[in-house]
This record gives structure tokens, sequence and C-alpha cells, in this order.
């Protein structure tokens, strides 16, 4: 009786987690960090502060924790949708695509408010680098992955590199107007110049 009650609690344990990380998203997307309170996550996510504060001691510690575990969630997702593509060039530009959904929507709309809040907040800023530096590792290896470069070409990480600083900034121009007519032509072109670049010999294989 003793093992399940306590299976019950670590259960319990972790939906309380997911749902304080889940509002944390959500709140920080629509009210920014200012907004983003303790008090006001615990408040979307059905939860007590002191059941938020016993799970998160500091409000930096949730929202770090919240963006990196709905982080690895899109790209699970976004694996699984790869699957689907079709294995030739015809595939750059929709798993562009598919990547640039890593930079759009809420996650990262609450990860700019905090990236943006970290620069006077040095508790925020000490957790927020190496969960950069990790995220931006991941995200790398996936792009490589996906588009079935080689990594050791020099070459390959410049234009892998120069590919998601081009999501990110076409995900920026799109936190205050709808750009999704413009973010397709800029990623349609750059498609075809990954094509061009550094998938000729493999395309034309499995073509």
């Amino acid at each position: 009786m003793g093992n399940g009650a306590t299976r019950q609690e670590q259960e319990r344990s972790r939906v309380t987690r997911q749902k304080l990380m889940t509002a944390a998203i959500e709140v920080l997307a629509e009210q920014g960090w200012a907004g983003a309170t303790t008090g006001a996550i615990a408040e979307r996510a059905g939860v007590s502060r002191g059941a938020c504060q016993h799970h998160f001691p500091t409000r930096a510690a949730l929202v770090a924790a919240a963006v990196e575990q709905v982080f690895h969630q899109q790209v699970e997702e976004l694996a699984r949708r790869a699957r689907g593509l079709p294995r030739s060039r015809r595939r750059v530009e929709p798993l562009l695509n598919l990547l640039c959904d890593i930079y759009a929507g809420p996650l990262f709309t609450a990860a700019t408010h905090l990236w943006v809040a970290a620069v006077a907040d040095n508790e925020l800023k000490a957790l927020l680098l190496p969960l950069e530096t990790h995220v931006g590792r991941e995200v790398h290896r996936l792009t490589v992955e996906l588009l079935g470069l080689d990594e050791r070409d020099r070459e390959v990480r410049d234009a892998v590199r120069a590919t998601l600083d081009l999501l990110r900034g076409l995900a920026l121009a799109n936190l205050l107007h709808d750009d999704t007519a413009r973010r397709r032509k800029v990623l349609a072109h750059w498609a075809r110049t990954l094509e061009a670049q550094l998938t000729p010999t493999r395309a034309s294989r499995a073509e």
C-alpha cells in the first residue's frame, strides 16, 4: 500500500508541475515577464501559490523549466511530422516551414519576453544562458539530421547557422503582426538556395 501511495503522490506531483509549466508559457506569452508573477501562474494552473513554490522555489526557475519542457515537446512533434515528408529536394522547403513552427506561437513569444527581461536580471540570465546553449545545439543538430546533411563540411555548418538565424529573425518579425505571406516567400527563396548549395548530388540520387 505504501508503494501505491508513493506512486500516486509522484503522479500528482508530475501533473502539478506540468500544469504550472503550461500555465507559465501561457501567462508569459500573454502578459510578459512583469505580468507573469508566481501568483498569476499558479492561478492559471489552478494550483495554490504554496504548491507552486514547493515545486519551483523561484519564478525564474519555473519559467526556465517551462521553456525547456515545451521546447522538447515541440522537437518531438517536429520529428514526427518530418517523417512524412518526401526524401528528396522537395523536402527542403516543407522542412523549413516545419522548423519555423519552433520559432512561432506562444513558446517563442514567451521566450522572447524572458530573454529581454534577462538583460537586467542576473538570476534569470544565469538560468537562461545554459538553456539557450542547449536549445541552440539541439535545433542545430535536428536541422542537420532532418535535411540529411554532412556537418563535417564547414559550408554545411555555416548554412545551417544562417538558416536558424533567418528563422529567428522571421519569428521576431511575426511578433507584432501576421507576417505569414512574406515568411513563406523568404523560406521558398532560402530553400532553393540550400538545395543548390548543399544537396544537389544527394537529392538527384533520391529522385
